[in-house]
């Protein structure tokens, strides 16, 4: 039995879009309680591959983490196949709000550590001990209240080009580093505010809520299906929507609109910009903020330098890479010197002085 793709992503494309049907791209998690990792892996790719599953999908002894797309007509089929594993009956589908048929080009289903890179080595906590679950309109009240820290649980690059109102927007790579940054800076008042969070689809926060609970942090919220779902309980109850710019997304679109604010700047030559680049050299791929005129004019790389070389022939470009160690320099999320206008991030410190 085939567990592993076969096919190039550029084959698949090819294969989507000679099908020329629609797709749905979703996400989902749950946090539960997985024995043996690598068969219910095994058994979610031979039976998601046969609804055409695409997408990236990561398994842990904590529960499971799927972004994923699938053709509109499997969508019940597949949804009544996730109906028949008892931890994800009626798990909640973060369905986008922009489709891409090509969001997706491969199917992995990867066994890992944590369904969330969170870093901790605390097994002290229950993480399904978690904070409050609200919905777009409570979470409109909490966040008006002059008592409540409102903080994003995402990465800088994530927050840089789109975040609600009066957020907090931690200044970090990675999630790990805004679990200790939060509680230090919140640490004399773990009593008296309330600890809104908010993220893309809800599995950060719904670790953080449960982090934070066995810190001893007392009024604990989180924002139920995060962004995804906030903005489509705004549309459906005539809710204002509160949240300004666009929402990053880990797929091939790498953002959703949901307001018409532009919030961030080209890393390039600061004019209002909101679109990621990946830079083009092979080499490098980092991961930038590029508008249009920049992008054209430097080839959607991000330096002279990168520009020059993804020029290059293949084989050139790939005898550059030999030997050069440059690993943990690849897809690098907006760092990097010769970008002169990636700006800073506010710090919770700063919103609690005002």
């Amino acid at each position: 039995m085939q567990l592993y793709n076969n096919l190039s992503a550029n084959e698949r494309a090819e294969l989507i879009e000679k099908a020329g049907k629609d797709r749905l791209t979703i996400s989902f998690y749950k946090y539960a309680k997985i024995g043996n990792t690598e068969i219910f892996r095994n058994h979610m790719f031979i039976a998601w591959n046969d609804f055409d599953v695409l997408g990236r999908i990561y398994v842990a002894n904590e529960g499971i983490n799927a972004q994923l797309s699938v053709p509109a007509e499997s969508f019940q089929p597949f949804k009544n196949h996730l109906d028949t594993i008892s931890f994800l009956e009626n798990v909640r589908l973060n369905i986008a709000i922009e489709h891409d048929n090509f969001a997706f080009l491969k199917l992995k289903v990867k066994v890992r550590h944590k369904i969330v890179a969170d870093g901790l080595n605390d097994n002290t906590f229950d993480v399904t001990n978690k904070g409050v679950h609200v919905n777009a309109e409570t979470f409109n009240y909490l966040i008006e209240d002059p008592n409540t820290v409102l903080v994003d649980m995402r990465n800088h690059y994530e927050s840089e080009i789109g975040h609600f109102k009066n957020a907090v927007t931690p200044d970090v790579d990675t999630f790990r580093e805004s679990l200790d940054l939060i509680e230090e800076d919140l640490r004399e008042h773990k009593e008296d505010k309330n600890l809104v969070m908010y993220c893309t689809g809800g599995i950060r926060c719904e670790k953080a809520s449960a982090y934070y609970k066995h810190k001893g942090f007392k009024n604990v919220f989180q924002l139920e299906g995060g962004i995804i779902n906030y903005v489509r309980q705004v549309e459906a109850n005539d809710l204002e929507n509160k949240f300004l710019g666009k929402n990053f997304v880990f797929d091939e679109r790498r953002s959703e609109r949901i307001s018409d604010d532009v919030i961030s700047n080209c890393h390039q030559c600061g004019k209002p910009a909101d679109m990621h680049t990946n830079c083009a050299n092979e080499a490098c791929h980092l991961l930038f903020i590029q508008c249009d005129d920049c992008k054209e004019q430097m080839e959607n790389c991000c330096s002279t330098s990168c520009k020059e070389i993804s020029r290059l022939p293949f084989e050139e470009q790939k005898e550059l890479r030999k030997g050069q160690g440059n690993s943990n320099d690849i897809f690098k999320k907006g760092r990097a010197d010769h970008l002169p206008f990636k700006k800073d991030l506010r710090n919770i410190f700063e919103v609690l002085k005002k």
